[in-house]
């Protein structure tokens, strides 16, 4: 039985919509005011309300307004009882939040129609909340899942520390990092173009196809090998025209040597210490077309000696491209300056809290990912 709410300060048409509305089945609930109406609106969520324009201590437009306010209460169908007639009042209504109007005096056949329609909508709102509500669970169950992925952290002759920030619950980035063989230590991340459940599918495929070697024809100790490999398999007119970038590298602990290759990515940044207190900072890149973007591409890798107790940071551009316009705004440039201020031990968490203090936000726009690899 749906439930409607009345409120009105006439007791004569309250007892009209009252008789009327019960004549159908409708359970009717009546206040008196707007503030007790809106009391009984928090307390019982009705389907429907009817409230009277013209109301002392709080009018029908107020009460429309603190209704609409409520979260609770958004499915709920608002009608506006009113004896105004001109257009600019309807439209004053309307931008206040109202969904309907009934004219004042009331007929009971347009009365029923107006309610027939309101309850209508109030049940396709509350399916569309419901349905809402379960792809939300199987959007965190399917984000949890990427999560569980992704790895977070170890140590060892390598130690690893790892953060992943979507801008929606699912994001296009994706990164590993794994032993091949004792000696050598795979290391990637890849940021496929534009963001969500579209993003994220083919991350988690790439990701999946690394991490088990069963990339086809991929020496996987060879990054250009594995970047070529990869842009013949996804090409972007057979991916729903995603593409994306990836850095890739390969760490041979004996030799403490580190090999690489990128395809549009942001370069990987080795923070090593010196004699002195200012740090060695190179940044690691080749150059490279993205994965998928045009077919038979060149990739090639190259070669950096690691010192003792280097850092490695690797990142997708979330991180420091904010769409801004200033010449002097936040870059690339300025957040690799940031690195070279921080202690190779410091809390990714930390790092990220300076970046958002530093350009005054509180959320990326972007999916993000932060890697630091540090080698003893």
């Amino acid at each position: 039985m749906a439930q409607i709410l009345v409120i009105d300060d006439d007791p004569t048409i309250r007892l009209i919509l009252k008789r009327s509305l019960k004549t159908h089945g409708y359970e009717v609930i009546e206040a008196t005011n707007g503030e007790e109406g809106i009391t009984l609106a928090r307390q019982l969520c009705p389907a429907l309300i009817i409230c009277d324009w013209m109301m002392p201590i709080i009018d029908g437009l107020e009460v429309c307004r603190l209704v609409k306010a409520e979260p609770t209460l958004s499915a709920t169908f608002f009608i506006l009882l009113t004896a105004r007639g001109a257009l600019e009042d309807r439209v004053k209504g309307l931008d206040t939040g109202a969904d309907d109007f009934l004219s004042k005096p009331i007929e009971i056949s347009e009365l029923q129609a107006r309610v027939r329609a309101g309850l209508r909508l109030h049940q396709v709102n509350i399916d569309l909340q419901r349905q809402k509500q379960i792809l939300e669970a199987e959007f965190a169950e399917a984000a949890t899942y990427v999560q569980s992925l992704l790895p977070t952290s170890f140590t060892g002759k390598v130690s690893l520390h790892s953060r992943f920030i979507p801008s929606r619950q699912l994001g296009g980035d994706c990164f590993d990092c794994y032993w091949l063989d004792p000696d050598y230590l795979v290391m990637y991340l890849l940021d496929v173009s534009g963001h969500g459940l579209g993003a994220a599918l083919p991350s988690i495929t790439v990701l999946n196809l690394l991490r088990s070697q069963s990339l086809p024809d991929a020496n996987f100790y060879q990054p250009h090998d594995v970047l070529r490999v990869l842009n013949e398999t996804f090409q972007m007119d057979s991916q729903n025209d995603k593409y994306f970038t990836i850095w890739y590298g390969v760490y041979n602990h004996a030799k403490r040597q580190l090999t690489y290759a990128s395809a549009g990515h942001p370069p990987a940044v080795l923070v090593s210490p010196t004699a002195d207190t200012t740090p060695q900072v190179k940044q690691l890149r080749t150059f490279g077309l993205p994965i998928g973007m045009v077919a038979d591409t060149t990739y090639s890798s190259e070669r950096q000696d690691v010192p003792v107790n280097s850092t490695l940071y690797v990142f997708s551009d979330g991180i420091y491209d904010f769409n801004q316009t200033d010449m002097d705004a936040w870059g690339l440039n300025h957040f690799i300056h940031l690195l070279t201020t921080v202690n190779d031990t410091s809390d990714l968490d930390e790092i990220l809290r300076k970046v958002r203090e530093l350009n005054q936000i509180d959320t990326f726009d972007d999916d993000l990912s932060l890697l630091r690899l540090n080698f003893n």
